[in-house]
């Protein structure tokens, strides 16, 4: 067996080699590696996106966020500026349209505060996060769950949520 270890931009390509003189014992061998190799992976993704909770809650944070140099420098720090988002309302390519649409959001349901609730699952680099919107009087109003999608760089690459009414 040789392992090769390669740069790349994202970080490390392995490249496992595992010779067997008959293609039915490697064949058995295949999905056995390929196992060893996710959890190898899911180690290293654990361990890059240790900070997925405290990027979820600052996005969710942003959008009621008055402020939009302090909302844009949020999501700047957060998101890459190519970002996307979607939802059932929403289609958005980029921090530049993203800005405008909270601030519409803002204007169109003042107060309401999206918080997130329980733990986020994360699975190499894809997190799901359960919210609900609370309005000012701290009633809720709405629930959902949203899918991260984050970068190697630990930064916010797409959001996708999904809305239900309480």
């Amino acid at each position: 067996m040789t392992i090769r270890l390669e740069p790349d931009p994202a970080g490390t390509r392995v490249h496992l080699t595992h010779e067997f003189a008959e293609a039915a014992v490697r064949d058995e061998h295949i999905q056995g590696w390929r196992y060893q190799l996710s959890v190898f992976a899911n180690v290293v993704a654990d361990e890059v996106h240790a900070g997925a909770p405290a990027a979820i809650d600052g996005w969710f944070e942003a959008w009621a966020e008055p402020d939009p140099g302090v909302r844009e420098q949020t999501l700047g720090r957060l998101a890459r500026a190519d970002v996307r988002f979607r939802d059932r309302f929403s289609n958005i390519d980029g921090l530049a349209e993203l800005m405008p649409h909270i601030t519409a959001s803002q204007r169109f349901m003042p107060g309401i505060r999206m918080q997130r609730r329980g733990d986020v699952r994360q699975c190499q680099g894809t997190a799901v996060a359960d919210w609900v919107a609370l309005g000012q009087d701290g009633r809720e109003r709405a629930r959902g769950l949203n899918i991260f999608v984050f970068g190697a760089n630990g930064r916010i690459e797409s959001v996708t949520g999904f809305m239900s009414r309480t």
